[in-house]
């Protein structure tokens, strides 16, 4: 049942991104029938349904129309697709057998959130051509080349029939999916109602014939089962290296969504998600896809929440989805030759809220603002400039804001909570009391490195001076020992030995006594290397920062203020 349920979702909604992603309705439903298949096999996922997006086919249209315009040489153009859809199928694979799933992770949380939202107000923008029943449209996605595409086309005569149609049956698709989401046990509803507004629209325009009074229609759809595409793949020649460019896009997109979509459902059902395998299983399905006329497949989240809703529990709903769209393919094609354009254009766009999660963004805005500029980038770039640029922005801020961090980590004045041997951050918790005579500091980096030991260094040598011109106002004693945590540190580099080495240099110049206290296992080996250790004194090395105060407080033949 879950099966049947998605392909009434998935036939209208593949034939809609087949025609996003400018090419022929029969491809969207070839890749609703190849790469389930194999996902079905290999891939962890109980949930995730496979087949064409929304964004993938917006990133595959805008990107591939800039090597070939699909207008003017459209062969050309489905080679480039087919051959895009294998190289992103190979480097999927890649990232999952040499687990370089981190890459995925360059693509931020915020960064995804602004992307998305983006791209959804630029497909929809998109949707006006078919909704209005235009003739001749821009190939740019940036909003104001769409926008003075329409103000253009709208002074040419149009047939508002087209309008008419596309807005009735966005409203009932809405109306259906509001009803699904009030009253659990009607969810079907809203998974069938795309599959019914193409049924509907093609029978009322095929008994008004519409069709000759301007009312765009798809008109025929090739029947049959995935025809080889392996001829066609263009792996050398002039297209090769776009092609390469627009595939590791393509794929890192792919990934990410799928992945996130995989996980969210995984998480409801209480079981762990394989990302390596996640990323193997959708590169072969891609592969497999390539050779057999489909474009790049990943998972849809609205058909994964349908097959989540209709009780799905394994791999074998993809399985019954591509059985389902394969007899579409050979027994029904020829009934959807009437089918309105507007319908898919609206079948389009009742998706499309799903992709803007404006309470998150507002979330981002309220817990960090740097995060929120990368998805602002994202959302902006997409929006103005183009996929790419959009991309490329949100990495752009997502880079800046680590090196950022990276320049200036925070490093803290350390004092001990009352009655305990805890020693924390004397900002954060200003009833931790210092320790007499001795300055505890805390370095808060896991990576002490050449981009921020110079901060560092200066830092701590201006604490050790500010200490030693004036004495700590409790006790009036003038610093005698410093105790450096290291318990965040877990790598250094020569930079950051070489910060350590005049740190300690000072304050031997300064008669004060260097204590360093639970630095990373990397970072002790590369000190013991590099002399560090040495110049310290091995017994000045400590497990915890209460042990290195312990022994600075007896070299002053002290005690430990009881605080």
């Amino acid at each position: 049942m879950a099966g049947l349920t998605l392909a009434s979702l998935g036939i209208p909604q593949s034939i809609g991104y087949a025609n996003l992603a400018k090419l022929d309705p029969q491809y969207g439903l070839y890749t609703s029938v190849v790469p389930p298949l194999i996902y079905a096999v290999m891939g962890t996922s109980r949930e995730i349904a496979i087949g064409p997006v929304a964004v993938v086919s917006l990133l595959l249209s805008s990107m591939v129309s800039k090597i070939v315009d699909p207008a003017a040489d459209p062969a050309t153009y489905r080679a480039l697709v087919f051959t895009v859809t294998f190289l992103a199928g190979v480097f999927q694979v890649s990232f999952g057998l040499f687990r370089l799933g981190f890459l995925v992770d360059f693509l931020s949380h915020a960064a995804i959130v602004g992307f998305m939202a983006g791209a959804a107000i630029v497909i929809g923008l998109q949707q006006l051509k078919g909704l209005l029943g235009l003739s001749h449209f821009t190939n740019s996605t940036d909003i104001v080349s769409v926008i003075k595409a329409v103000c253009s086309a709208l002074r040419d005569p149009w047939h508002p029939g087209n309008f008419l149609i596309g807005c009735s049956f966005l409203i009932f698709i809405l109306s259906t999916r509001f009803i699904g989401r009030r009253y659990k046990k009607l969810f079907w509803l809203s998974a069938i109602s795309p599959l019914l507004s193409v049924i509907l629209s093609t029978a009322a325009v095929y008994a008004t014939r519409a069709d000759r009074h301007g009312v765009k229609i798809i008109q025929r759809v090739h029947a049959g089962l995935n025809p080889s595409s392996a001829g066609q793949l263009r792996l050398s020649g002039p297209y090769t290296v776009d092609c390469a460019k627009t595939a590791i896009i393509c794929a890192v997109i792919a990934l990410t969504e799928a992945i996130a979509v995989g996980r969210s459902f995984a998480s409801i059902r209480g079981y762990k998600l394989d990302g390596n395998k996640e990323m193997i299983a959708m590169g072969c399905s891609n592969v497999a896809g390539s050779l057999s006329s489909c474009y790049v497949a990943t998972g849809s989240f609205s058909r994964t929440a349908v097959n989540f809703s209709a009780g799905a529990r394994s791999t074998v709903s993809n399985i019954v989805m591509s059985i389902t769209v394969f007899i579409a393919l050979e027994l029904l094609m020829k009934s959807l030759y009437y089918t309105p354009v507007a319908v898919l254009a609206s079948i389009i766009l009742s998706a499309l809220p799903g992709l803007i999660d404006i309470k998150e963004a507002f979330s981002i805005w309220k817990v960090d603002k740097m995060d929120f500029l990368t998805c602002l980038g994202a959302f902006v770039g997409v929006l103005f400039g183009s996929v790419e640029i959009g991309l490329a922005v949100a990495l752009a801020i997502s880079f800046a804001k680590i090196i950022i961090q990276s320049l200036r980590p925070q490093v803290e004045v350390l004092g001990r909570l009352q009655g305990t041997s805890i020693f924390c951050s004397i900002r954060q918790y200003p009833v931790a009391c210092r320790i007499p005579a001795v300055l505890t500091i805390r370095i808060d980096t896991s990576f002490l490195c050449f981009i921020n030991s110079t901060f560092i260094k200066e830092r701590i040598v201006e604490w050790i001076r500010d200490e030693v011109e004036t004495p700590d106002e409790k006790s009036r004693e003038r610093v005698q020992s410093l105790v450096l945590d290291m318990s965040n540190v877990v790598n250094i580099d020569t930079s950051g030995i070489s910060a350590l080495e005049e740190i300690h240099k000072e304050l031997v110049s300064l008669g004060i006594q260097m204590a360093i206290a639970s630095p990373g296992w990397q970072a002790i080996q590369k000190m013991k290397m590099a002399g560090v250790v040495d110049r310290v004194g091995g017994d000045w090395i400590f497990l915890t920062v209460g042990e290195a105060v312990e022994a600075c407080v007896t070299l002053q033949k002290g005690t430990v203020l009881e605080c």
